[in-house]
């Protein structure tokens, strides 16, 4: 892609998983122990699915769920974090680079304090960006709404990207 000027790009992502069947939950490409999985088509890791809409986002490439539909065969169970790679290859096809991404995760339950380090380096390597470009953080909903009441977790990122 050709541009006449230094470029910058900003995006938003947004995502959401039950509750289901399973003793853990993947979150940014961590897997923690939980008295339930999260149902989806993927491995239903929200923080990556969101991530990758706010990457595809800012540079203008639809979302998540255009380049990997849950109705291709190909992507069921898939790791996330393998939609990530990709997410970011699309990217650099597009002479694109990642500035830094920031991404929060929403839920009661599972406590994700003692996971966000690995969070972050496993998204840095993901990305190839260093780790102190990469922010995670985890809060709760004080009992309100789906989340609180336990019947899932959302994320939200936000990501910048610039010319490489």
């Amino acid at each position: 892609m050709t541009r006449d000027k230094l470029s910058f790009r900003v995006g938003q992502g947004f995502d959401v998983h039950a509750f289901g069947a399973g003793d853990h939950v993947v979150l940014c490409g961590v897997e923690i122990p939980h008295s339930a999985g999260l149902r989806a088509h993927s491995d239903g890791d929200v923080g990556i699915h969101a991530l990758c809409d706010a990457l595809l986002g800012a540079a203008g490439l639809g979302d998540i769920g255009h380049h990997f539909p849950p109705s291709d065969p190909r992507w069921k169970g898939a790791d996330s974090r393998k939609l990530l790679r990709l997410v970011s290859g699309l990217l650099k096809a597009q002479g694109w680079e990642v500035n830094n991404v920031d991404v929060t995760l929403i839920c009661e339950t599972p406590r994700l304090a003692p996971h966000i380090a690995g969070m972050r380096a496993r998204l840095a390597d993901d990305l190839g960006i260093p780790g102190e470009a990469v922010s995670v953080k985890a809060t709760t909903t004080e009992g309100l709404g789906f989340c609180g009441r336990g019947e899932g977790i959302a994320a939200m990122a936000i990501a910048s990207i610039g010319d490489a």
